[in-house]
């Protein structure tokens, strides 16, 4: 079952319901963390622009939220790594975030709806994340906290998140 085709646009795409908190601003916030299933990529959102634009934005989770997270080096690196990497693989990449809680990353794209097309972007990206030796901008120059960095942390979340690739459409336990 997949349930990235559930509807943004009504509560079932928010998981379960959560009756005892009120509806928030920030679709993250009205996402039952506690019903999710690690590791995951959903499509937590859509913009759309004046012009027609549309930015899509993705939940890529590779930890399970409040039971484990990524170490920040690892997690630095990651991200510089995929934003580089990815963009290898489609001009449609907006930009590759991490988030607060070091559970995962967004992943956002414009004008680009093809889920199993952003399945296989990171796949591959994922991939080359295996074959890299060095992180990209990894110097005082580029990178605002260039010493907290970690290649092989890096690739072993990478290693795990692909080893569970059958497992990234089933978000809900």
């Amino acid at each position: 079952m997949r349930d990235f085709y559930a509807s943004p646009f009504n509560n079932e795409f928010r998981g379960p319901a959560m009756n005892e908190h009120p509806q928030m601003n920030v679709e993250s916030f009205n996402l039952d963390h506690t019903k999710v299933k690690a590791p995951y990529v959903r499509l937590a959102g859509i913009k759309v622009g004046d012009n027609g634009d549309a930015i899509h934005k993705y939940d890529m989770r590779i930890c399970q939220p409040n039971r484990e997270h990524m170490e920040m080096p690892a997690l630095h690196s990651l991200e510089h790594l995929m934003a580089e990497l990815s963009r290898n693989h489609s001009d449609k990449i907006v930009d590759i975030s991490p988030m607060g809680c070091q559970t995962g990353f967004y992943v956002a794209l414009i004008n680009h709806d093809d889920y199993d097309d952003v399945l296989s972007l990171l796949e591959k990206t994922l991939n080359d994340v295996l074959d890299a030796n060095e992180v990209p901008a990894c110097n005082e120059m580029q990178c605002g906290w260039a010493a907290s960095h970690s290649l092989e942390g890096a690739k072993d979340i990478a290693r795990g998140f692909l080893a569970k690739r059958d497992e990234w459409t089933q978000v809900f336990a």
